[in-house]
């Protein structure tokens, strides 16, 4: 019968691992990796079951040295400090699989029937730690994670797709420092901030005389990292003809400078990032559907920060640290209802827009202890109701915003049969954010309105702004 060993310092994950698993397996448990580790002397089992952190030795020095002894012994790492450090040391080590607790018995079970039948593959080395800037215990991230450590030993091309805000590149950045390039260069490129017409010499180079102002040879992006990585942000704003360039490269591991005669040889892993629905622009004809099925090799998704709001507290610790690192100034605690106000706001920059809260209230608050008045206004503008739900601006922060407007809609149907009041609210709201974007110059707000000059002029006017 198969055997399987359960290490974890406590009793009761012990008895639900044993309870779970002793109708497949001979199970036996042990309460410390140093127990475990005296016991391989004389048994080996077909699979270990392992905690991370344990009195004494950790599971994950406990899985180095199975790993020196027996290489294709399978192990699931189990653990309730969830971070991408452990996830990945976790897989560098040669974890079969990394679960975090609580987990469900049911998988459990199927992992250990998946890890008896299926042989380890051999251990490469990566060459460093993760990038500790990643903080996420939400299960959403805990997959991401787990994605990164998979792809650790690859060179397999990467797409991650996310809002703006989520961390895209800092992803990108995690995947290169964990994998077998980490040694050499990491370039990134936002395609979208590169006018279309620039972006070809930009990402390939040109050769001297090529084109008018291009007085001396130029390297790409491409050439500069060669051996390493090539992160491509936005990709979902890369122009067409661009795109037929690309999928070129792509297929035929080789490019010219502009203006060259001699091939290239590309040896760069590519991560591109996008925040677009690809599959939407693939219908449009925007984007090339065979460029996609060769970026979209490996997926890898990130929430928004309002599905993962439980993160919010450990993200604002970090950042508060970072924020006071940077200015080199005392640190500041926040108190619990202000942090009440972070949780509940649903923050649409996501990720980034948290950390410049973190440094503004960093600079502006007057003491080491930060209170509600500390907040900035637009993310304060919260009002908490009596049944218990939140409404931000006057509308439900827990549910989409097109819902939230359309049901509002109806209420004033309901009353007034009217919508020109409320119509002439949603006007000056739009005009209102579209001047802030624009920092005031109407002619960029009228823009991003799709208005023209005069128009925008007598809207203002005629709204009081």
């Amino acid at each position: 019968m198969t055997n399987i060993w359960i290490i974890d310092d406590e009793e009761s994950i012990r008895t639900i691992c044993t309870s779970a698993l002793e109708d497949l397996f001979n199970v036996e448990s042990f309460s410390s990796a140093s127990e475990a580790l005296l016991a391989l002397n004389s048994n080996k089992p077909d699979l270990i079951i392992t905690d991370i952190k344990m009195p004494g030795m950790s599971g994950l020095e406990f899985l180095n040295k199975v790993s020196e002894k027996f290489p294709d012994l399978p192990t699931i790492i189990i653990t309730a400090h969830a971070n991408i450090d452990n996830a990945l040391s976790a897989y560098k080590g040669g974890a079969f699989e990394y679960l975090t607790k609580p987990f469900d018995i049911n998988e459990i079970r199927k992992l250990a029937i998946k890890a008896t039948k299926t042989s380890k593959p051999a251990q490469n080395d990566v060459a460093q730690d993760s990038n500790s800037e990643i903080v996420g215990k939400a299960e959403s991230m805990q997959e991401v994670f787990k994605a990164i450590g998979k792809i650790s030993k690859t060179d397999i091309t990467v797409l991650i797709r996310g809002e703006s805000g989520t961390g895209k590149e800092l992803i990108a950045q995690s995947v290169h420092t964990n994998s077998t390039r980490s040694n050499e260069p990491f370039i990134a490129i936002n395609v979208a901030a590169i006018p279309h017409e620039l972006l070809e010499s930009e990402l390939f180079g040109h050769e001297k005389g090529s084109f008018t102002g291009a007085q001396s040879q130029r390297i790409g992006r491409f050439e500069q990292a060669l051996g390493g990585t090539l992160f491509l942000d936005e990709i979902g704003d890369m122009h067409p003809e661009l795109q037929t360039r690309l999928l070129r490269v792509l297929s035929s591991h080789e490019f010219y400078r502009v203006g060259g005669q001699k091939p290239i040889k590309s040896d760069v892993r590519i991560i591109a990032a996008t925040n677009q629905n690809i599959e939407d622009l693939i219908k449009t004809g925007q984007f090339r559907e065979d460029l996609y099925h060769r970026l979209n090799v490996f997926r890898i998704e990130l929430p928004p920060l309002r599905k993962r709001k439980g993160d919010i507290p450990a993200l604002v610790e970090y950042f508060l640290k970072k924020s006071a690192d940077e200015i080199k100034s005392e640190r500041k605690d926040i108190e619990e209802n202000a942090m009440d106000i972070l949780n509940e706001y649903n923050w649409p920059g996501n990720i980034r827009q948290l950390e410049n809260t973190c440094r503004y209230i960093t600079v502006m608050a007057p003491s080491t202890s930060i209170t509600i008045d500390d907040i900035p206004d637009e993310v304060k503008n919260i009002e908490m109701i009596t049944n218990g739900s939140t409404k931000v601006n006057g509308l439900d922060a827990n549910i989409d915003w097109e819902v939230t407007l359309s049901d509002h809609i109806k209420s004033v149907l309901k009353d007034q049969k009217d919508l020109t009041k409320l119509s002439k609210e949603l006007e000056k709201i739009l005009l209102q954010e579209a001047l802030k974007v624009s920092n005031g110059r109407r002619i960029d707000a009228a823009k991003i309105l799709g208005l023209g000059r005069n128009t925008i002029t007598r809207k203002i006017k005629d709204l009081g702004l």
